[in-house]
């Protein structure tokens, strides 16, 4: 049964990955991208914290937290670029 499980996680997580780097690429605007990006960040952090589940251990807690960060610093810094690029063209 947690081998059934664990293939539908993957089929899930995989074909939710896949989709979002296609949007990735063919994204119209670099606001799309970012949200994508975003989402395959949530979906990594979704993967390894299954994973913990699956094999009850906490090892990889740190790296959560650093892909984490990195998601929340890349958001951040691609809303202040589109934001002083579109100040600049008024």
């Amino acid at each position: 049964m947690i081998a059934v499980l664990i293939f539908v996680i993957c089929a899930v997580f995989g074909v939710a990955a896949l989709l979002t780097v296609w949007r990735i690429i063919v994204g119209p605007s670099i606001l799309d991208r970012a949200v994508a990006s975003d989402v395959l960040l949530t979906l990594l952090i979704c993967a390894l914290g299954a994973e913990m589940a699956i094999n009850h251990h906490t090892r990889t807690l740190p790296v959560l937290l650093i892909v984490a960060a990195v998601g929340v610093f890349g958001s951040v810094s691609i809303a202040r670029f589109v934001a002083r690029r579109d100040g600049a063209e008024r």
